[in-house]
């Protein structure tokens, strides 16, 4: 039987914005398209306050860490294709089970000796949003030329942007030189962008920790030669994605507001 979820629906925030709030149990495809129709308020409010002549592409990324394969599915057949899993395990067990055109991105801390089994295990990989060291990136590089020598992979940079000790990421003033040797050593991989999770102690990315990425971005831009708008921001998740959109995110990562809250073995 589909387990019954609380849905998130859209609702009418401060200054015509819109929210999500919670609503009566759902399902995940009702979830998902109140999710989608915040993504696409929030992309309007930006677009507007710039002036832009139309909204700039986000990518929703549903997080689906600890949901089982039966919720992926209903979203799948609602239309979407972009999954978030954060533990090595989880994405091994569940990316058979999924159509083959399932976009999969590794939104965890990968640890080294993880990596063969992520990559092998989940050769369709999209998107790998959590590289936080030069040895993870060579790593990667070196499993991924052996498995899919045909294409590179897609990865960010994880940028630490709230300075916390206790948090995965590179510090900001690394993430230059790291982009640099991603983009000119490891020829296996794709540098498309960073990633960022913000403090705890808030609901969310704080105005820093956007200000913190965007100047990433610049500084990245100027050390490969890029175009800044050509870099990806993924940034935001169910508690913020609305304002990460207006701060400029590209690809929000948001699990509960569309699966339910999750449950976590005792």
């Amino acid at each position: 039987l589909q387990p019954s979820l609380r849905v998130a629906r859209p609702v009418s925030g401060p200054q015509g914005r819109t929210r999500v709030a919670a609503a009566p149990m759902s399902s995940v495809k009702d979830s998902l398209a109140a999710v989608q129709a915040a993504v696409a308020s929030a992309q309007t409010a930006r677009a507007e306050a710039l002036k832009l002549s139309e909204p700039t592409p986000v990518r929703l990324v549903a997080v689906s860490k600890t949901k089982p394969v039966e919720l992926l599915r209903e979203a799948y057949d609602a239309g979407h294709r972009h999954f978030g899993e954060n533990y090595v395990h989880e994405v091994v067990e569940k990316a058979p089970q999924m159509p083959e055109d399932t976009q999969w991105h590794f939104i965890g801390h990968l640890q080294s000796n993880k990596v063969s089994m992520l990559l092998k295990g989940c050769p369709t990989l999209a998107c790998l949003e959590t590289i936080d060291s030069e040895k993870l990136a060579r790593a990667v590089d070196k499993a991924w030329s052996g498995i899919c020598p045909e294409r590179r992979l897609r990865v960010m940079i994880q940028v630490n942007s709230s300075g916390e000790e206790t948090k995965n990421g590179v510090e900001p003033g690394q993430v230059a030189e790291l982009a640099r040797v991603i983009s000119t050593e490891l020829s296996s991989l794709e540098l498309v962008g960073l990633m960022t999770i913000g403090a705890p102690d808030y609901s969310g990315c704080r105005t820093e920790d956007f200000e913190t990425l965007h100047a990433c971005r610049d500084q990245v831009a100027a050390a490969v030669g890029a175009d800044p708008l050509s870099l990806e921001l993924s940034m935001g998740m169910s508690a913020d994605f609305e304002n990460a959109i207006r701060e400029g995110s590209t690809s929000v990562r948001v699990g509960s507001s569309i699966f339910g809250a999750r449950s976590y073995p005792a």
